[in-house]
């Protein structure tokens, strides 16, 4: 079970539904290929919310899973169930006007959170747990050694001048590197929710289709400052969880949208290009 209050509430909540639905009814029917329908149609109540819609499944199925897992059931038929909720949200990045602007309104510990984000590419979960003993010296300046939660993988991070910026304003004795105006560790939500308000604050415009940006949304950004920090296409792709080819197109879309770094972000991304094919053959 997740540690995360909300995911706990979350699974809590979908639990009580699904008993309220199916509470009544046989265990054994589930055993039925027939139930597969009658908990599609169950899920039919959030079509309005893809998102709602999807979880009604995930979760019920973990259900079922643990009473295969007890005994309690022979077998189930309501394994990948489809799923309606779709999320693109790599195309959405912050701009170094986003930035700048974001910057004029929010108080320098939430600036602190934000250049965090676009300079590492961590997700939020893993950002608010960096700490400063982290940062290890190297020949060319410093890199942050970190064990991502998603995958469990060593991530090795150089640290851009902006994020070098950031150690050297750490306080003294502050274990880690972000922490509340009270000088407090944050959670993920808290920095995310910080983000937006401070965003809101400051009048940054949502992207073309409407979407708010928020902290998810600078690992576009982080992306091309670490091709900037000379990482190759492959070890940003590692990091990030992304296909090369996909690195490469999350860096020129940030390029094209980026009137003022466009030729230097594209030049870099030629050039790492060519040395990707160069290693291939």
């Amino acid at each position: 079970m997740p540690k995360a209050e909300r995911s706990k509430a979350d699974i809590r909540k979908w639990l009580e539904l699904f008993r309220e639905e199916f509470g009544a009814d046989p265990v054994a029917m589930f055993e039925e290929r027939a139930s597969r329908g009658e908990v599609n149609n169950w899920r039919k109540k959030w079509l309005h919310s893809p998102k709602q819609h999807d979880m009604a499944g995930t979760h019920s199925t973990r259900v079922r899973n643990w009473a295969v897992e007890e005994g309690k059931l022979k077998e189930h038929h309501c394994h990948k169930l489809k799923k309606l909720y779709q999320s693109n949200r790599t195309e959405i990045i912050w701009t170094s006007g986003d930035i700048a602007q974001f910057n004029r309104f929010a108080p320098k510990w939430v600036q602190r959170i934000l250049t965090a984000g676009c300079e590492t590419g961590l997700r939020a979960a893993d950002l608010v747990q960096v700490k400063v003993d982290q940062f290890e010296d190297t020949p060319h300046g410093k890199r942050l050694r970190f064990r991502t939660s998603k995958r469990g993988q060593i991530a090795y991070i150089p640290a851009t001048s902006a994020l070098e910026k950031l150690i050297a304003e750490t306080p003294e004795g502050q274990e880690v590197l972000l922490v509340s105006e009270l000088g407090r560790p944050l959670t993920a939500r808290w920095a995310s929710n910080q983000i937006t308000k401070w965003r809101r604050e400051a009048q940054i415009p949502p992207w073309i289709d409407g979407r708010e940006k928020t902290l998810s949304d600078t690992r576009g950004t982080a992306a091309t400052r670490l091709l900037n920090a000379d990482l190759s296409l492959r070890q940003i792709a590692v990091l990030m969880g992304w296909s090369v080819r996909y690195a490469a197109q999350v860096i020129e879309h940030y390029a094209q949208v980026s009137p003022d770094e466009s030729d230097a972000v594209l030049g870099k991304l030629n050039r790492a290009k060519s040395l990707s094919q160069d290693t291939k053959m």
